[in-house]
């Protein structure tokens, strides 16, 4: 069995202020997808995670910076740029 998470802690000092920066689950998913594409040799998985990651990257250099290195964007701003890019 494979187990797929981001490695952070669980912040629970900013826990239900939208503060937490999703990116590391982010891109948890796409490092599981590379994992399936190998795996299995399932090369759409293989597209789907360098998707994510472009979309990731591109966020950050169209602006996004998290809180916790002095931005104004937390959870649901990250999360609706990578979504919005892919």
């Amino acid at each position: 069995m494979e187990l797929f998470q981001p490695c952070h802690g669980t912040a629970p000092d900013i826990m239900g202020q939208g503060k937490a920066n999703p990116t590391a689950m982010i891109l948890s998913a796409a490092m599981m997808l590379d994992w399936l594409a190998d795996k299995h040799g399932l090369e759409s998985a293989a597209e789907a995670g360098e998707r994510i990651e472009r979309a990731v990257d591109k966020a950050y250099a169209d602006g996004i910076k998290p809180i916790e290195f002095g931005g104004r964007n937390g959870t649901a701003d990250i999360a609706k740029a990578v979504l919005a890019l892919l």
